[in-house]
C-alpha cells in the first residue's frame, strides 16, 4: 500500500489546489497544440486530443518523474506524415504501437542513462532553439485562411488579436506580484475569455482550428496484413518516432530535474512512454511524447507532483465528451499570450551572459544546435549533431594533449614516458615523439600515465615497434593497464605481447 501511495504521490505533501489549477491550465494550452499537430499531419483532429489524454494519463501516473507533461507532440507526429500520405491511418496506428514496443525495450535494458552524454552546450542550444520555435509557432495564429492560403490578419482583426495577446502577457507578468494562490496563466485565460464573451469581441477561437467534440477513444486493431513486408515498411518509421520521442522525453526530464532540483528516472520514463504509445496505436491516438512547453507551463503554475498531469489528461477527456461547446469559444489570443511567456521563460538567458567566457567551440555547438532546432524543427537531429560535434571537438583537444618525457638511464636504455590517452586522434602526434634512428638499441615505452584506447592506437604502436625492429632495436612496453593488455592480446596478429616476470613490464617482439 505504501508503494502504491508513493506511486501517486498521495503519501507526500501535495498542494492539491495548486496541482488541480495547474492541470486545468495545462489542458487549455495543450488542446490547440494537439489539434494543430493532428491537422498538420493529415490526421482526424480528435486523434491529437486522444493522444493528449492517453499519453498524458499514462505517463503522469507511471512516468519517470512528477511534473512532466506528455501529449501528442509535433516532433513525433512529423515523422509519420510520409507514412500517412503513402499508406494511410491503419499503418500509422501500427507504427505508433511498434514505436511503443521499442521504447519499452530501451527502458527495460536501462539505456535511458545515455542522456548523460548530452553536454551542457548542447542543452543550451536545444533549450534556446526550442524557445524560439515555441515563439515562432505562435505567430501562425496571427494568420487566417483565405482561398486555402494562410494570410496575415489585417486591420481591426490584427489590432484585436495583438491587443488581447498583450493583455494576456500583462496579466501573466502582473498576477504573481499580487498573488500566487492561482496560476497566472489560468487567470489570464479566464479574464480574456470573459472579456471576449461578454463584450462580443470578434476574434479567432479554438473552434476556428477544429471541432473537439467526440466520444471515448474507441478500441481499434490496426487493419493491416501481418507479414514481413508490413514490418519492413513500418519499422523505420517506428524506430525514428521512438528515438525522437525518447530524446525529447529524456531531455525534458533532465530539464525538469534542473528546475526542481530533484532526480527523475529515465528508464521508467522510457517504459511509460512506450506503454502510452502502444495504447495510442490501439485507441485511435496519434502517439506522442513529453511536451516541453506544456511541462514548463505546469512547473510555472507551481506543480511539483503527478496530480496535475492526471487532472490535465482527465480534463481533456471531459472536454471531448461534454465541454467542447464552451472550450471551442476560448480566444486563441489568450493561449498565444501564455505560450509566448513560456517561450520567454524557456530561453536560457544566462547563456548570453556567459557566452564570452565559454570556449569558442562550445559557443559554436550552442549556435549550431539552436539553428538546427529552429530551421528544421527536428530536436532529435539537433541534439544528435550537437553531441557528435562536441565529441569530435573533445577528441581533437584530447589528441593535442599527448606528450612524452624522454631520458636515458644509467644502463643506456632510453625511456619514453607517455602522458595522455593514445587513441585514433592522437596517433600521429604519438608517432612523431620517437627518434628511431638516433635512439639506443633498447627502448622502453612507459604507459603508466597513458592508456591504449582503440584499434588505431594498437596500429600506431605496431608501426613504431616495426620501425625499431627494422634496424635491430628492441622495444619494451611498460605499465600497461589490464584492459590495455587485453586489447593487445586480442590483436596479437599485429603485436605479440609477452608477459615476463614483472607483470607490469611487457615486452613486444615486433618480428
Amino acid at each position: 500500500m505504501k508503494k502504491l501511495l508513493n506511486l501517486f504521490d498521495f503519501s507526500q505533501k501535495v498542494n492539491y489546489k495548486t496541482e488541480v489549477l495547474a492541470g486545468f491550465t495545462v489542458a487549455m494550452t495543450m488542446i490547440p497544440e494537439s489539434l494543430s499537430f493532428a491537422i498538420l499531419a493529415g490526421f482526424p483532429p480528435l486523434m491529437g486530443l486522444y493522444a493528449a489524454f492517453i499519453a498524458g494519463l499514462v505517463t503522469a501516473v507511471f512516468g519517470g518523474r512528477p511534473g512532466l507533461i506528455s501529449g501528442g507532440a509535433g516532433a513525433t507526429v512529423i515523422v509519420l506524415i510520409a507514412l500517412m500520405k503513402s499508406h494511410g491511418l491503419e499503418y500509422v496506428f501500427a507504427a505508433v504501437a511498434l514505436a511503443g514496443v521499442l521504447q519499452i525495450l530501451v527502458g527495460f535494458f536501462k539505456l535511458g542513462k545515455f542522456i548523460r552524454l548530452v553536454p551542457r552546450p548542447v542543452m543550451f542550444g536545444f533549450v534556446n532553439g526550442l524557445a524560439i520555435v515555441i515563439f515562432m509557432s505562435q505567430l501562425e495564429q496571427f494568420k487566417t485562411i483565405v482561398n486555402n492560403q494562410a494570410v496575415w490578419l489585417s486591420g481591426s482583426s490584427m489590432y484585436i488579436m495583438a491587443g488581447l495577446v498583450a493583455l494576456t502577457i500583462g496579466i501573466v507578468m502582473l498576477v504573481p506580484k499580487l498573488t500566487k494562490a492561482v496560476p497566472a496563466s489560468l487567470i489570464a485565460i479566464i479574464v480574456v475569455f470573459v472579456l471576449v464573451f461578454f463584450f462580443g469581441i470578434e476574434t479567432k477561437t479554438v473552434k476556428d482550428i477544429a471541432s473537439i467534440s467526440g466520444g471515448f477513444p474507441p478500441f481499434h486493431i490496426p487493419n493491416i496484413p501481418i507479414n514481413w513486408e508490413t514490418l519492413r515498411l513500418i519499422f523505420p518509421y517506428a524506430l525514428i518516432m521512438g528515438a525522437v520521442g525518447l530524446t525529447e522525453g529524456l531531455l525534458t526530464l533532465n530539464l525538469v530535474d534542473e528546475i526542481t532540483g530533484t532526480k527523475g528516472n529515465g528508464n521508467r520514463e522510457c517504459i511509460a512512454q512506450g506503454s502510452s504509445n502502444i495504447l495510442n496505436g490501439f485507441f485511435f491516438g496519434m502517439g506522442g511524447c513529453p511536451m516541453i512547453a506544456q511541462t514548463l507551463v505546469n512547473l510555472s503554475a507551481g506543480s511539483r507532483a503527478r496530480l496535475s498531469g492526471i487532472v490535465a489528461s482527465l480534463t481533456i477527456l471531459l472536454i471531448i465528451l461534454f465541454g467542447a461547446p464552451v472550450i471551442e469559444q476560448l480566444p486563441m489570443a489568450a493561449l498565444v499570450g501564455v505560450m509566448i511567456m513560456v517561450a520567454i521563460g524557456t530561453f536560457e538567458w544566462a547563456s548570453l551572459k556567459i557566452v564570452n567566457k565559454m570556449p569558442n567551440h562550445d559557443v559554436f555547438v550552442v549556435v549550431i544546435v539552436a539553428l538546427i532546432t529552429v530551421l528544421l524543427h527536428n530536436l532529435a537531429l539537433a541534439v544528435l549533431i550537437g553531441v557528435v560535434v562536441s565529441a569530435l571537438v573533445f577528441a581533437w583537444e584530447s589528441a593535442k594533449r599527448i606528450r612524452a618525457k624522454k631520458y636515458i638511464d644509467d644502463n643506456g636504455v632510453k625511456h619514453y614516458e607517455i602522458y595522455g590517452p593514445l587513441f585514433f586522434a592522437s596517433t600521429t602526434v604519438f608517432a612523431e615523439k620517437f627518434d628511431v634512428l638516433n635512439d639506443p638499441d633498447e627502448v622502453i615505452i612507459d604507459f603508466k600515465e597513458s592508456r591504449i584506447a582503440d584499434m588505431s592506437a594498437i596500429e600506431a604502436l605496431n608501426t613504431v615497434t616495426h620501425r625499431y625492429s627494422k634496424i635491430g632495436k628492441k622495444v619494451h612496453l611498460r605499465y600497461l593497464s589490464p584492459d590495455c593488455i587485453e586489447l593487445l592480446k586480442n590483436a596479437e596478429a599485429i603485436i605479440d605481447v609477452n608477459i615476463i616476470e614483472d607483470p607490469n613490464y611487457m615486452v613486444v617482439n615486433a618480428d
